[in-house]
């Protein structure tokens, strides 16, 4: 059965997901749930406790011990969702560069996954909510009824990325970045799965304001989500960025 409240964006490292995701629940009114930040909780909490990241067993005890919430934003800081672990605020900690470069690390064992599967799943059986991650229209939610996949080149993902990292005052030279993101694409690639009934979005040079334009004429083209059509929903609101 084709789950009508669901929308999934899958996609590989600063393909825009994130920033897409959140515009596109604003406009329907859905929740915004970005299940990347749950693998960037395990990196994290696992680089304070010293965790051995070749330790699948004892990530995989991390994964299903902590108690993770994602919920909206708790401070008007420029946050797009507020995560706790252990009611502990990790937001913008789960952004460092040290978590980037570690999370694929964490996200690429199956025990670490189908221990966040689990809380993945729950939430998105809820409805009206738009889930962005790597493997969440074909594994976690297979009966969304839309499913969206983001690509773009490498050097165009990085130039996005280094933006992102300047922006916080990381200041990476671009050659780091590509690199990261090249190693992160190795990792990712058994996870960056294209389900088979996504419509696939190559965003080099859109804008997401552009990007939701062209998923809304999809809806009218015959992809709508329920009784949701663009006509009802209205203009689009400005870009804030990748």
């Amino acid at each position: 059965m084709r789950l009508r409240t669901v929308i999934t964006i899958d996609g590989p490292a600063a393909s825009g997901k994130s920033t897409l995701g959140e515009m596109l629940a604003r406009r329907l009114g859905y929740v915004y749930f970005d299940t990347g930040v749950l693998y960037r909780a395990i990196a994290l909490l696992a680089l304070r406790r010293q965790l051995s990241l070749d330790d699948v067993e004892a990530l995989a005890e991390l994964a299903r011990t902590v108690d993770l919430a994602v919920q909206p934003p708790t401070v008007d800081d420029g946050r797009q969702y507020t995560v706790l672990a252990d009611g502990e605020d990790l937001t913008w900690e789960l952004r460092d560069v040290m978590v980037d470069r570690n999370v694929s690390r964490v996200a690429i064992y199956p025990p670490v996954r189908a221990a966040l599967r689990e809380q993945q799943r729950a939430i998105g059986l809820r409805g009206n909510v738009v889930m962005v991650g790597r493997d969440i229209g074909s594994v976690v939610m297979p009966d969304a009824v839309l499913k969206l996949f983001l690509d773009a080149p490498l050097p165009e993902r990085a130039r996005r990325r280094h933006e992102e990292l300047l922006q916080r005052g990381n200041e990476l030279p671009l050659s780091t970045v590509v690199e990261d993101l090249r190693r992160r694409d190795a990792l990712d690639k058994g996870n960056t799965m294209v389900p088979d009934d996504a419509l696939v979005i190559q965003n080099e040079g859109m804008t997401p304001s552009e990007e939701v334009r062209y998923i809304l004429d999809a809806f009218d083209q015959g992809l709508a989500l329920g009784d949701v059509t663009s006509s009802q929903i209205g203009s689009a609101p400005p870009a804030q960025g990748r």
